[in-house]
Formats: C-alpha cells, structure tokens, sequence
C-alpha cells in the first residue's frame, strides 16, 4: 500500500471528520504543555519516577518494585504499590530521545487526547457520532480535568480517565451481543480485560472509586438484553484482567501489610477534611492552584461546571419528554439513565452527606479526597451532554450542538493552562540536583514507608554503609536499583549498618553465604544491619520476590500469553472466513 492509498484510506474512514475534531480539542486543551519548560503542579514527582522507572530497567529489575532514589536515597518500594503505567509508557518517549520534563509533558497530552478518543467511541455507540463529538468535547473540557493536570499534576488520575469509557463500551458489547458461539464474545472479552488492565495498573484508587459505577452499568444492560448466556463472557474478561495485572495487584492487596499506610488516611489525608460543599460543586467560577483544605478554604477548584451539569440536566428534561409521549425505553434511555445515575451518585459521594458511606465501608478512605468522586461525575455528565445529538432533530439540534461546544470551551478556557498561564524554564539537569532533587527525594516518603522503620529519614544517605561496631574499613563498591555490594576489610568482628531501609526479601550475603540481618531497637530509620567476620569480607544484599511477587508474576505471564494465543486464534480464523 502506497502513502497515497494509505492517506485516501484514512481520510475515507466514516469516522476521520469526527476525530479530527476530537482531536483538535484535544489539542486545544493540552496546547499550553507544547514547547519546552515544565510547569508547577501539586505531585512534582513525575520525573523522579520516570527516571528510577528507566533505572529500573538498565538494571533488569523488571517489574520494577524498588527504586533507589525516593526515601532520601535510602530506597523506597514505591512501584510494588503505586500504578506503573504511565511510566511504562514515558519509557517510549525516552527511547526516541525525550527529556524527562518532555516525557512528563508528553504523558499528560496523551492523557487529554486519549480519554477524548474513548469517550467519543463510547457515546457514538448510543447518539451517534454528532454525539460522540459532544460528548468527548465536555470530557475532555470539564474542569476538574484540568485540575488534575494543570493544578494537581495528578498522573495517573489523569490516565484513568482515559480506561473508564472503554471499559463501559466493551462490557456493554459483551452484554449487548446474543450469540451462542463463545468465540463471538472474544473480540470484546479481550478489550475489556485489557482495559481493566490498564485502569488497574493506572490508578488502583480509581478503581475502587469506578466499580461500583460499573455494576449499575452491567446490571443495567444484562437486564435490558436478558442475555444470560453473557455473563460468563463477561467474568471471564475481569478474571484476565486480573491475572494481565497480577503482577501489580497481587503485591497491593497482600502486602499492605508491610508498610505503613496508616500515613495514607491520617492527618491531611483525614477523609472528612475535604468535602467539597454544593456551592463549590455547582455555583461557584473559583479557580486556584493551591491546596485543598479544610472547609471552604480550599485554594483550588471543585467545581462541575456549569454546562457539564445544565446541559446534561436539559438532555434528561428532552428525554423525560420523549419518554412520557412515545413510552419507548430504549438503549439510549437507559444509557443516559445509568450515567445520569452515575454522576449523581458520584456527587452523593462528594457531598459530607455521605459520610455514613465512607465510615462504612473503611477502604473507601484511602481514596483521602471525596472530591476524586468528580471523575465520575465528569464521566457521567459528559456522556449524557452527548444525547443532544441524538434526541434533538434538525435545525435545532445543530444549533444547540454548536452552541453547547462553544460555551463548555469557552467556560473553561482560562482553566486549561498552567499556574501563571505559561511553561517555566527547566532543564532535566536542574530538576535533578541541588534542592529540588533533595526536595523529590524525601517527597511522599511516607507514603508507603517499610514498616520496619521507625520515623523517615531526616538526612540523605551519604555513604554505602558505616561500621557501627568494631574496626575495619569499607571499600564504596557499586550499587543499582535492588542491590548492594561492597568489601569490609575488618581488624574484628564488626557490625556493619547498611543504607537501605529494611523490606521483606531484603537478604544479605557475605563471601556468597546469606547472614542474618537485623534492626537494633536504637535504629530509627529502619536501615540493614549485619554482623561480619575479622578479614576481608565481600558483602552483597539484593531485594527478592516474596511469594506472592513470584507467583503474580508467573501469573501475569501466563495470562499475557493466553492473551497472545487467542489474539492469534481470532486474527486467524477471522483471515479465513
């Protein structure tokens, strides 16, 4: 195929015109992160981790679990715990030669473009592609979607954004297709277990906060279809899921245990600090880029927005009208009748007065802000902003489609840009020495602190290990992401003090024989400890995978493998047919 047919072809796609425009707002709402300079947000961390992420890997420690940087240089087990996604992804741009405040910037746009290109397919599947368009424009355009990117910073909130429309799309093929041929479903099984997948290994939060949303959404459909026969299907894509994420997921769930995420829930992190009241939701224009605190004092904003949740409110007038006249209850009643639930419901759970909720149900407050609920609320009003299209017919339908395009844009123009409305200069070599690497390296260090320790760190590491006990010199030997090595020359016996905060699998060898470490009860910080022999002593420690690292990793192997060998099977029974 020639470039020429190529271009003609794509350019012939029904959908081309509809995604350009999906596109071009995109664009529009990410244009400020275009050009070179980096930008203050509240999570500065993103190229801390993009750069032990790449560590990681010119390491061979894959998955990447431990990173040597965080925890004041002391090492930290932050991607045994916080979402590797993203910074999976940003290591394809800094394979084609991007900075690392590039790559962050990079990440942030392909958040914007892509949660556009998933909502669109998702609302064109029920208003068509007039109402896709809307329907990705509000998404993309809604104010806490700026928040989480020009105010918050938040990464991997911001990539959850783009995996909820699609989960929603492939769970209603599943549920929407009458076939009895288990083969017919694989199609949407596979994209529905890899969209999981990628919300799973994006922001675990937001999958707390989104599942409950997605049940209303399967019960919706299975009892529209009464298909039955789906709901094996359907299990089957959230069991593959599970195992593609086993990796990640299996180590959250089983070995929260091991650090300290009491720190998590605790002090600013109290849930009932930070509900939003009904006039910051619906009434009020602030707009801000500080933090959120106690009462109406917050220095940013939780605002809906008022056309994300007026022209969904005149959509739903339009359809109780329809309704009333011709009694039809359609796929696209009851589609806006589960989103429209959704993002009351999500704002319910914005609200204190949902407090007996949270209190409930404990693990709901390690979500920290009940103001994150506004994913969902984005997320419903925007797919319901696209009924419009649908609903509304000839002159009067364009008309408003345009006007509604014009004003949420232009409503949330002056919020899609960075504090003081443009990039500030800095380089990846200023972002990573002086303060401001200092500043990356003790940031969040509570957050998933081993629990070995004490208190965190309260100065840098300064050397590979220190002789507490004894006489004897140290030989600085070499370091890397998950392991030590070093010589201890001893004169006697000697009790050596490691700089790596303790973890389990943690194990350390002297002249190739594994020794018992431990922690004296006058260590704060939790650092390895070790008695070593008189003479030259070779001392290697190395961070290993618990049981239940091994086995998700033998199990996400497995499933991707599975995954591959069916995506083969489909490909090739479908070049035969």
């Amino acid at each position: 195929m020639t470039g020429r047919q190529l271009l003609r072809r794509i350019t012939s796609h029904p959908d081309f015109l509809a995604l350009v425009a999906v596109f071009f707002f995109a664009w529009l709402a990410a244009k400020p992160l275009f050009g070179s300079g980096y930008f203050n947000m509240h999570d500065d961390l993103q190229m801390m981790r993009q750069l032990n992420m790449e560590k990681c890997f010119i390491d061979g420690q894959i998955p990447c679990r431990w990173i040597p940087d965080m925890g004041y240089g002391y090492g930290y087990p932050l991607f045994n715990f916080y979402p590797p996604l993203p910074y999976l992804t940003g290591q394809l741009f800094r394979i084609v030669g991007y900075s690392y405040a590039d790559t962050a910037k990079a990440l942030f746009i392909v958040a914007f473009i892509a949660s556009g290109v998933t909502m669109y397919y998702l609302a064109k599947r029920f208003f068509g592609r007039l109402g896709g368009v809307v329907s990705s424009i509000f998404y993309v355009w809604a104010p806490y979607h700026a928040v989480d990117v020009y105010v918050r910073g938040a990464m991997n909130e911001s990539w959850g954004l783009i995996w909820f429309p699609l989960i929603l799309l492939f769970a209603y093929n599943v549920l929407s297709l009458k076939s009895k041929k288990w083969v017919d479903y694989a199609p949407a099984v596979i994209g529905l277990s890899l969209s999981w997948f990628a919300l799973m290994t994006s922001h675990n939060l937001m999958v707390i906060v989104f599942t409950p949303f997605f049940a209303v959404w399967c019960a919706i459909w299975l009892l529209y279809s009464r298909n039955w026969k789906s709901v094996l299907p359907l299990i089957t894509g959230g069991a593959l899921a599970i195992g593609l994420s086993a990796f990640f997921s299996l180590p959250v769930l089983f070995e929260k245990n091991i650090v300290q995420t009491d720190t998590l829930v605790r002090g600013y992190y109290e849930f009932t600090a930070h509900f939003p009241s009904l006039r910051q939701l619906f009434i009020s224009r602030f707009w801000g880029y500080g933090p959120s605190v106690w009462l109406e004092n917050d220095e940013m904003s939780f605002q809906i927005g008022w056309f994300h949740w007026g022209i969904p409110l005149f959509v739903a007038l339009i359809l109780a009208v329809r309704t009333i006249k011709t009694k039809k209850f359609d796929a696209i009643f009851w589609a806006i009748l589960g989103m429209g639930l959704t993002a009351a419901g999500a704002a319910f759970m914005d609200h204190p007065r949902s407090t007996p909720i949270w209190q409930q149900f404990t693990a709901l407050q390690f979500i920290q802000f009940p103001w994150r609920y506004l994913t969902m609320v984005i997320l419903g009003t925007s797919f319901v902003a696209g009924g419009i299209a649908a609903l509304l017919k000839s002159v009067p339908r364009y008309l408003i489609v345009t006007f509604s395009i014009i004003a949420v844009v232009a409503y949330s123009w002056s919020f899609f840009l960075p504090q003081n409305g443009k990039l500030g200069p800095l380089t990846d070599e200023e972002k990573f020495t002086g303060a401001a690497w200092e500043l990356q390296q003790t940031a969040g260090i509570y957050d998933y602190l081993p629990a070995t320790a004490k208190t965190a760190p309260k100065a840098p590491r300064r050397t590979q290990a220190d002789i507490l006990e004894g006489k004897g010199v140290i030989e600085e030997g070499r370091s890397g992401t998950n392991w030590e090595e070093f010589k201890v020359v001893a004169e006697t016996p000697a009790i050596i003090r490691i700089s790596v905060l303790d973890f389990p699998e943690w194990k350390v060898f002297v002249n190739g024989n594994e020794v018992e470490k431990f922690i004296p009860e006058t260590e704060e910080w939790g650092r390895i400890h070790i008695t070593v022999p008189k003479g030259d002593n070779k001392v290697t420690a190395r961070l290993y995978d618990t049981p239940v690292r091994t086995f998700g990793n033998i199990l996400s192997l497995f499933s991707w493998v599975t995954l591959l060998v069916l995506s083969v099977y489909l490909y090739k029974k479908r070049e035969t047919a």
